[in-house]
């Protein structure tokens, strides 16, 4: 019997390939046209994908890309996932072990990577999509996209997918570490607010963990850094459409404070494990407007983990490889 290989993949959403109105509708195109990402019966979404969504929204989404793309590397999100990703290559370099990165919607992509790494001969396939908390909306179209490809082979390679880390202990002190950092560079504002990524409340209902995962990462962090119940928040961002989504919403929050009499904030958003769009456009700059004008003064958004050297030990501790070979 051969040798194993084995190869391993981490997953993240996905970008337009530039901050033009053509490359962003193309992206949501794909991106929207999920039936994972949108639960709504195809006939109507299709009409209102084609007919409101995609004439106008993708010019608002390119002006805001441009504010975050970076000349050289492009966008943060990919760069960011790509330089994750080279970095535990290395950290794993003696060891007959590839490793890649790969995006849901545009490129890499699965079928891309997949290839690849059958050229390779990789015959053992883990997969770590980069949502530390999951939801049928991100981490669901990841093993979509890899089963979807893996159907069509006539050798199926072992295959291990991980669908969460939201209490992974090597998480929570990561995260706990980057924002006392933070704080010894400039000490804390009076309230810490967690956001992560909004959903519709409908979800929860039909059995996605998602809104209890995103609990349970924040009282842990909020434990590990020693936290009282007033010094802290979770919130969800995000919203889009007229339908509940998960409260609180960090926006209505960010509205409120002010007038509850905090005007000085840090925020965290520990449902990214790199930055991307969201945090670095909607949060670290749109959401701070909105909280000054609300009559805020000091607002500061603590950046994700990124490719640091401490984001990378987490993904190796995650990866687990040592066990996952000796299973074997």
């Amino acid at each position: 019997m051969a040798d194993k290989k084995i190869g391993i993949l981490l997953a993240n959403l996905g970008s337009p390939t530039a901050p033009t109105v053509s490359a962003v509708r193309q992206f949501l195109k794909e991106f929207l046209g999920d039936r994972r990402v949108v639960n709504v019966p195809r006939p109507v979404w299709r009409v209102i994908l084609h007919g409101f969504i995609l004439p106008f929204r993708p010019r608002k989404s390119a002006q805001a890309y441009a504010k975050i793309w970076d000349a050289q590397k492009g966008s943060p999100l990919t760069f960011y996932t790509r330089q994750l990703s080279e970095k535990v290559a290395a950290k794993l370099s003696s060891q007959n072990v590839v490793v890649d990165y790969v995006m849901t919607y545009g490129e890499p992509s699965m079928k891309t990577r997949l290839q690849q790494f059958k050229e390779q001969g990789v015959n053992e396939i883990i997969i770590l999509p980069l949502y530390p908390q999951y939801s049928s909306t991100t981490a669901a179209p990841v093993y979509d996209t890899l089963t979807s490809e893996l159907n069509s082979w006539w050798h199926l390679p072992s295959f291990r997918f991980i669908s969460d880390y939201h209490q992974n202990e090597r998480y929570i002190s990561a995260l706990a570490e980057s924002i006392e950092t933070a704080w010894r560079e400039k000490p804390k504002n009076e309230l810490l607010i967690m956001s992560f990524h909004g959903l519709p409340e409908m979800l929860t209902k039909k059995g996605d963990p998602y809104f209890y995962q995103c609990q349970k990462t924040a009282q842990l962090l909020a434990d590990k850094l020693g936290l009282q119940a007033n010094e802290w928040r979770l919130v969800f961002q995000s919203r889009f459409g007229k339908a509940e989504w998960l409260k609180p919403y960090c926006v209505d929050t960010l509205q409120a404070l002010p007038k509850e009499g905090v005007k000085n904030v840090d925020l965290v958003c520990p449902g990214f494990a790199v930055d991307c769009l969201e945090t670095l456009e909607e949060i670290a700059m749109e959401n701070k407007t909105v909280f000054h004008e609300a009559g805020g003064e000091n607002y500061r958004y603590i950046p994700a983990l990124n490719d640091s050297d401490s984001n990378v030990e987490v993904m190796l501790d995650i990866l687990n490889l040592e066990n996952f070979k000796e299973t074997k």
